[in-house]
């Protein structure tokens, strides 16, 4: 009786398991002939035995993944059907655990990234943020060799405002050691006369040849770790996590001592804490890993100018414009440093009464103030000389004229301006 009852037991899974194997047969023959309601209705009859059993768990979610990406083909709620699509496919790898597997061989991946591609470029230029960072994703998703996708799903979240979206993709990129260096070919279009960029250096020099493109230049563009650590900072500090915004920076620091844009981030973080102190500290620290970066000099140029250490100040764009010779806000920096020691004096001047001390006193700190505008001056006119009318440092001089009361020199500066 024993041994009947385990034959029944046997004959009932063969007839389950080849029950399965026609639903599912089923599903694969809807979705070929575009029926895809049928298609869905067939895959939920099937899904809780099918997902069960080893034997076509992975075969239940390619059918998944296929009928999710029909469904977007065909424009039904894009953004979720191409969601279901790549987390089924991810499954089917993670089963067959090979790309050469029955299924994972099958799987329409060139199709997929492309449509899920197009759907968050064209969202992207609507400003739709919201469908095309999750289009983004889906692309990585679907091709995780393509972590730049990942990485502008991030950014688009951040500008979603979706904050907690925008952590998750961005700690799962610091946990990749996602760095985002690139080198770019580029070159000018000799009509235009606008620099375009190339997907590879043969292309861009084969446009250099033909005589359409001219200037050919490769640019290595930083790393995007550092930014990756602040946006991750910088949204714990939006969430009020001071402390875990700092950990953050800890962590990455010890991992890349070396790297400059982290010590630059980091010091950011500080700044929007309000601490110029540590802020300047760091970035001091970031010019001698990068003493070559005209931005760090700068910083440090503009928050010494802002605790009053003027001569500090001006050694710092004096350092940027020569790392920088067009550097227009360290000249304009460094002229306004002279201007405001000129406008302390003016209070100076104010508070003095009318007794015959006082008069010459303040004669004396006029003629400090002038000195001080024309040190400003001075400056500004070399730089037009060498780099060209400006049009901001015009503006600046033409006002620094006038309050020296230089009327010919302000009427020169106006008319260049107009």
């Amino acid at each position: 009786m024993k041994k009947q009852i385990l034959m029944a037991s046997a004959l009932l899974v063969t007839a389950v398991a080849f029950g399965q194997k026609k639903e599912l047969r089923e599903v694969a023959k809807n979705i070929k002939k575009g029926d895809l309601e049928a298609a869905q209705s067939a895959l939920n009859q099937v899904k809780q035995i099918a997902t069960a059993n080893q034997d076509y768990e992975t075969e239940y979610y390619f059918l998944e993944g296929l009928l999710g990406f029909e469904s977007a083909k065909k424009g039904r709620d894009v953004m979720n059907s191409l969601s279901k699509a790549s987390q089924a496919f991810t499954k089917v790898r993670e089963l067959e655990n090979s790309q050469k597997g029955k299924f994972t061989s099958q799987i329409p991946l060139k199709e997929a990234v492309d449509l899920a591609t197009q759907q968050g470029t064209s969202a992207y230029e609507r400003k739709d943020y919201k469908n095309a960072k999750k289009a983004f994703e889906q692309v990585y998703r679907l091709s995780p060799q393509d972590t730049v996708f990942l990485y502008n799903a991030a950014v688009l979240a951040v500008q979603d405002k979706d904050y907690d979206t925008a952590l998750k993709h961005y700690i799962e990129l610091k946990n990749l050691r996602y760095d985002g260096a690139e080198t770019l070919y580029l070159a000018k279009n000799k009509q235009s006369q606008k620099e375009e960029t190339f997907t590879s250096k043969n292309q861009r020099d084969l446009m250099v040849k033909s005589g359409s493109y001219i200037n050919p230049r490769t640019e290595k563009t930083p790393s995007k770790r550092g930014e990756i650590v602040k946006n991750i900072a910088l949204i714990y500090v939006e969430q009020g996590k001071n402390d875990q915004a700092i950990n953050a920076f800890e962590e990455a620091r010890k991992a890349f001592p070396k790297d400059a844009t982290l010590v630059i981030a980091e010091a950011s973080v500080y700044l929007q804490l309000n601490d110029r102190n540590k802020f300047k500290e760091l970035m001091e620290e970031a010019a001698k890993l990068s003493p070559e970066n005209a931005d760090i000099q700068y910083n440090i140029g503009v928050i010494n100018m802002e605790q009053g250490q003027l001569e500090a100040a001006r050694e710092a764009f004096k350092q940027a414009l020569k790392l920088r010779p067009n550097y227009t806000d360290a000249v304009l920096n460094y002229s306004t440093t002279y201007i405001n020691e000129g406008n302390a004096l003016i209070e100076q001047m104010n508070a003095l009464g009318n007794s015959k001390a006082d008069i010459k006193k303040y004669d004396e700190l006029g003629q400090q103030k002038d000195m001080l505008y024309r040190k400003a001056v001075e400056f500004m006119e070399e730089y037009i000389k060498v780099q060209g009318n400006e049009t901001s440092v015009l503006e600046q001089l033409k006002n620094v004229y006038g309050a020296l009361g230089d009327t010919a020199n302000f009427k020169r500066i106006k008319a260049l301006l107009e």
